[in-house]
């Protein structure tokens, strides 16, 4: 019996080290199999894909991949069967800026190619020329701009131009422009990075003479000017909700040799006179409606498409009379004279700071009738408008719906609203309830439901008052200047989206100092009888208060008006501890891209990826890690029949998203 207890305990060691070595094993192959997920690895096992060279080559020569900011392109050599092999390329470090609190700094820049060469501007306005097969600097320029009181140091790019004035070879056949945030535009050569001594003064024009009164800070461009009919239009971000009394938010026209004006417009209601109505000794009339996003041009029907902002302040416009009559629209100028074409106003007298964000899209719409000339304009609240580009008819339907009304005294808001007629045009979730409120625990899901009780919310467009009141989409928009981009092949819109409300509530300024003295953030609006405190709905965890998905990407066939499919977009990685790296869904900023092979390129969810998704399913077939946040949008390009396929991203993070910081653009093909 003892001999027989001895082997059965022998057996047992046995059988315990043989399960302890399972379970080890299964832990270690878990862990293993975790890790390579969380690295993107399984391309480890797999072959080394064969380079196809027999594809086309392909540019990315403005902001938008081309003037109507459709952002696709004819390449094929990346495709569904080989993206799971892309490695990095080169990197270029475009340099740090550093700032002061409160001030952001961001590299969320979008290259472009020309003559062979990469050019492309950081957050703090520094332009440089890098090779584009190997990332090595060939010039570079800093602008020195006056950053102060900009709360945003970005560049969204940089423009592109042949001066038909000048020789091939001559200095200054090739033009760079780009804007500063001081309210200068730039021209230097494209080969040197000289400036072009011939435009403005000695190579460069200060837009502010002309504006009136200001305070530095006032005017900043940030987006890419466009190039039309030998002109050079430029547009520029005026300061938010500082004061009432800002500079007027014109658009101007130079040309695009000698930087003489060839015309400007000033968001006036008709009836109304910039010569008649300016101030003495000031060129136009102060407060209008500026615009911030990057505009498109379409060069077959000589327009110039706007995306405009609001005029000052953003939160109330009882004392606007009138002058917000292109607010909130996308408008049409002739490039010859700067008359408006037409206009489609998005939000009527906007008090929620739903102004256009991004760059209108032109593509051709497919009818019964053949293609039709058309635009399509995402927008904050979560509704894409499709129009004639030109006439500005709604080629999807829209409808006026009544709209809540009341909110503060002297206000008077509009009755109704345009909305979509289609639902596959509105990108947003519905209205929320309290039954929308989430957390990960009862704790926080209760305290969300106390914030949502503690306000306001009658939808979409509740009215801005004293208590305070959720908006939903938020300050940020379901879309901001990342947009959208179409697949002109096969007739396929693609959006992301971000899904998060925010607490707004309007401060009487009698109230203002005494808040701020006690520690609330309040944006003081001087001039107007309110200032505006305005910040995230998020739980005691930091997280959106209301359900997941917090970001989706978005496909809709414009042929059928069907949504094709929606995903999550994004995960918790890099805003959450380890193991809550969940697929919920994140806030984003940035756009995407796709190419004729059937990929979607993006980067913006706060998770540090840059992805590639097939456009068919919305499946992810491929991502990688990024040095620090993917707030922007990619761009890819080949230049050469022996050539690879590049696609390139600034990781440059957010500081109000919570990304890292880095000034890295990294570009990614297939291994040689």
């Amino acid at each position: 019996m003892n001999a027989s207890k001895t082997q059965q305990d022998a057996t047992n060691r046995r059988s315990g080290r043989m399960g302890r070595r399972v379970v080890i094993g299964v832990v270690g192959a878990a862990a293993i199999v975790a890790l390579m997920a969380a690295t993107d690895s399984f391309s480890w096992f797999r072959a080394r894909p064969v380079i196809d060279y027999s594809g086309p080559i392909a540019a990315w020569t403005q902001w938008g991949g081309d003037s109507g900011g459709a952002r696709y392109s004819p390449l094929t050599q990346i495709t569904a069967e080989n993206v799971w092999s892309l490695k990095p390329a080169w990197t270029y470090h475009i340099g740090a800026v550093t700032a002061p609190e409160p001030i952001s700094p961001t590299f969320e820049a979008t290259p472009i190619t020309a003559e062979g060469r990469l050019y492309v501007c950081s957050g703090g306005g520094r332009i440089a020329a890098v090779d584009p097969e190997t990332g090595k600097e060939i010039w570079a320029v800093d602008p020195k701009s006056d950053n102060f009181s900009t709360y945003l140091l970005n560049c969204r790019g940089v423009t592109y131009a042949r001066d038909a004035a000048t020789k091939a070879g001559e200095a200054c056949s090739g033009r760079i422009f780009a804007g500063t945030l001081d309210g200068r535009l730039i021209a230097l050569d494209s080969v040197t990075g000289r400036a072009c001594r011939s435009f403005g003064a000695h190579g460069i024009l200060d837009l502010k003479p002309g504006l009136g009164k200001q305070e530095r800070g006032d005017l900043s461009i940030s987006s890419p000017p466009v190039i039309i009919d030998n002109k050079i239009v430029v547009n520029g971000r005026i300061v938010d909700n500082m004061r009432a009394d800002v500079p007027a938010g014109a658009i101007r026209a130079f040309d695009v040799h000698s930087g003489k004006p060839a015309w400007s417009w000033n968001a006036l209601p008709p009836g109304m006179d910039d010569a008649r109505n300016a101030p003495s000794g000031e060129q136009f009339v102060r407060g209008t409606p500026n615009s911030w996003a990057p505009m498109s041009a379409d060069p077959k029907l000589n327009l110039v498409y706007v995306p405009m902002g609001n005029p000052a302040v953003d939160h109330f416009g009882g004392n606007r009379n009138g002058i917000d009559y292109y607010g909130s629209s996308v408008v049409a100028l002739d490039a010859a004279t700067g008359a408006v074409r037409w206009h489609f106003q998005i939000v009527h007298h906007d008090v929620w700071d739903y102004d256009i964000p991004a760059q209108p899209t032109l593509f051709e719409f497919p009818t019964a009738s053949g293609p039709v000339p058309a635009l399509a304009q995402t927008t904050k609240q979560g509704h894409i408008f499709i129009l004639d580009r030109r006439t500005g008819r709604p080629l999807s339907p829209v409808i006026e719906r009544p709209v809540p009304q009341g909110g503060v005294a002297s206000e008077h808001l509009a009755p109704t609203q345009p909305f979509p007629a289609n639902p596959a045009f509105i990108i947003r979730d519905p209205d929320l309830t309290e039954d929308d409120m989430w957390g990960f625990t009862f704790y926080d899901k209760g305290k969300c439901k106390a914030q949502f009780r503690a306000a306001d919310y009658k939808g979409l467009f509740t009215p801005p008052s004293t208590k305070g009141w959720i908006q939903f989409p938020s300050f940020q928009g379901a879309s901001n200047w990342g947009g959208v981009t179409i697949d002109p092949e096969r007739g396929i819109l693609i959006a992301n989206t971000q899904q998060v409300a925010s607490v707004m509530k309007l401060v009487p300024q009698a109230e203002i100092a005494v808040r701020q003295k006690a520690g609330d953030q309040i944006i003081p609006t001087k001039g107007a009888p309110y200032g505006l405190s305005m910040k995230p709905l998020l739980s005691p965890f930091g997280a959106p208060c209301n359900r997941p998905p917090w970001g989706t990407l978005t496909a809709i066939d414009l042929k059928a008006g069907k949504r094709l499919w929606e995903v999550p977009f994004g995960t918790t990685r890099d805003q959450a501890p380890f193991p809550l790296w969940l697929k919920l869904g994140v806030p984003n900023l940035g756009g995407s891209i796709v190419t004729a092979s059937g990929l979607i390129f993006i980067g913006a969810a706060t998770d540090n990826y840059l992805r590639a998704y097939d456009i068919r399913t919305g499946k992810q077939l491929w991502r990688t890690r990024l040095p620090a946040g993917g707030q922007a949008t990619p761009m890819t390009y080949r230049l050469s029949k022996n050539g690879r396929q590049y696609v390139v991203i600034a990781a440059g993070g957010h500081k109000y998203l919570g990304t890292g910081s880095g000034d890295a653009l990294v570009a990614y093909a297939l291994p040689q």
